[in-house]
């Protein structure tokens, strides 16, 4: 017999285990299924009348577009966005963490008393114009030539720095971006690569982002260098030199609050918001009661969930920022006559999403319950510990560069159709939601959290998770680095018209 799952007793449906042929009854429900119904999607537990609200986690998901019947598949045929049901009183689930100790792992203390997770030589690029000369001075050190100790050399590349004024918001977020990157832990020392004659100069961005060139932040410009072969020579001789200090750096014990975690989502389905992201939210409860750090992001994908986290705000002000960001994010979608509900991506509705709201509700839950104790702009450096908001788009690289600006020195990401996304210099770990992913991509996953769908706790696979973090940080490999991906996904948030 097919199986459901009622994740609440209020909600008006359920989650298929099994597929669900036509005629089936199953164990769980007391009528029979009207249409086929896919593992992952929803299956109707109550009748609900056109346009009456819809309840998936004890939330409202939607509204129906046409009467729905007991038994019916409950998906975009028959259900719409809902913009009510979602009152939220700021701080009421705001609750004190009961702080823990004594959990280490093995990280990388910097002179100026940061903590990295790994140990890389970064080329940046000020502009586009130097993308090729940066990437030719990172491939003269592939990662089996270099010492023991040193991660990797890896450029950095976008498609911005020019073509606009040097006082542009995309040149802001820009530099901030950069800055971000030149000033992470998990970086030696830094080679900044330019043209000479772009909008983005180096000399002013540094010095606006209060940055100095020194023996560890290098500066070399294409046309000062006298061309690109010279500018390729010049720059390979500088990191052959920083490759050689950097072998000198040990790991060394500290203490987990050191840790800096941003929390991910992409390809979801289902089965996300069940195991794989309340599993990532139990372990982030363990990480800030160490004292630990996790950013959310994507704001376009908490909208419709934003009611739980200004539930959780630390403060009015901390509210009034999130409902700032909200706003900001309406009005764009508007200038760009897009909709926030447009963003559940064709793998998102394949897999059993329907809605903005259901979707989001999901990704709220890799946050946990912690307190909510800040929100940043997009790259901002991280101010406050325990769980931090930093707007975004929701697109899972350009979310997670500017998590990686704003000082997270880990990623963990979760996935339901299955993702292959690796962030250096941060490291990722990946968390599938079903059991057929994580055998399926079993190259790419790092943890399976669908032993929750049959009866395993989501406390146990939170702490397999907090493990996994620290074994991670100290040093192991995660299974996209393994993969030797990281390298293309540096994408700094462009203000364009994309959600």
């Amino acid at each position: 017999m097919s199986r459901v799952l009622i994740l609440n007793p209020a909600d008006d449906v359920a989650i298929a285990l099994d597929d669900v042929a036509v005629g089936d009854t199953p164990d769980g429900l007391h009528a029979p299924a009207r249409a086929e119904i896919p593992t992952g999607h929803k299956i109707a537990r109550h009748s609900v009348e056109e346009g009456g609200l819809v309840r998936r986690y004890g939330q409202v998901i939607g509204r129906a577009r046409t009467p729905i019947a007991v038994g019916d598949h409950v998906h975009v045929h028959n259900l719409a966005m809902a913009e009510d049901g979602r009152e939220a009183e700021v701080g009421v689930d705001a609750k004190p963490v009961t702080p823990l100790s004594g959990v280490i792992f093995k990280g990388i203390v910097r002179p100026d008393g940061q903590v990295g997770t790994r140990n890389y030589i970064g080329v940046l690029t000020s502009v586009n114009c130097s993308a090729t000369v940066a990437r030719r001075i990172a491939d003269a050190f592939p990662d089996a030539a270099l010492p023991a100790g040193v991660d990797g050399v890896v450029a950095f590349t976008h498609q911005g720095g020019c073509g606009g004024s040097a006082l542009s918001s995309d040149v802001t977020l820009l530099q901030r971006t950069l800055a971000g990157y030149a000033r992470h832990p998990n970086f030696h020392a830094i080679l900044i690569v330019g043209l000479g004659c772009e909008a983005n100069q180096i000399p002013a961005w540094l010095s606006n982002e209060g940055l100095e060139p020194g023996p560890r932040l290098r500066t070399l410009t294409i046309q000062e260098a006298g061309g690109t072969a010279r500018a390729i020579e010049a720059g390979t001789a500088i990191v052959r030199d920083l490759v050689a200090d950097a072998a000198g750096v040990q790991r060394q014990p500290v203490d987990a609050s050191r840790l800096i975690v941003g929390l991910q989502c992409g390809g979801s389905d289902g089965w996300s918001g069940v195991t794989a992201n309340p599993a990532l939210g139990a372990a982030v409860d363990r990480l800030v009661a160490h004292g630990g750090s996790a950013m959310l992001s994507e704001t376009p994908e908490i909208w419709g969930a934003e009611h739980l986290l200004l539930r959780r705000a630390a403060s009015p002000e901390v509210a009034d920022r999130l409902n700032a960001r909200l706003d900001w994010w309406r009005a764009y979608a508007d200038k760009h006559a897009m909709e926030l509900n447009n963003n559940p991506s064709p793998g998102n509705l394949k897999g059993g999403l329907t809605t903005i709201l259901e979707k989001s509700l999901g990704a709220v839950a890799k946050s946990g319950s912690v307190p909510l104790n800040d929100v940043i702009g997009y790259a901002e450096r991280l101010r406050a510990p325990g769980l931090t908001f930093m707007d975004s788009p929701g697109y899972d690289p350009c979310s997670a560069t500017g998590q990686i600006a704003s000082g997270a020195n880990l990623i963990v990401f979760t996935t339901g159709r299955g993702s292959v996304f690796g962030a250096k210099p941060a490291p990722s770990i990946k968390v599938a939601s079903n059991a057929r992913l994580a055998q399926w991509m079993d190259e790419d996953m790092d943890v399976d959290a669908s032993p929750i769908l049959n009866g395993v706790s989501i406390d146990t696979v939170a702490e397999t998770i907090f493990q996994r973090m620290l074994a991670v940080a100290s040093g192991e490999p995660s299974k996209s680095e393994a993969l030797g991906i990281g390298d293309n996904e540096f994408v700094p948030w462009q203000v364009g018209a994309y959600l």
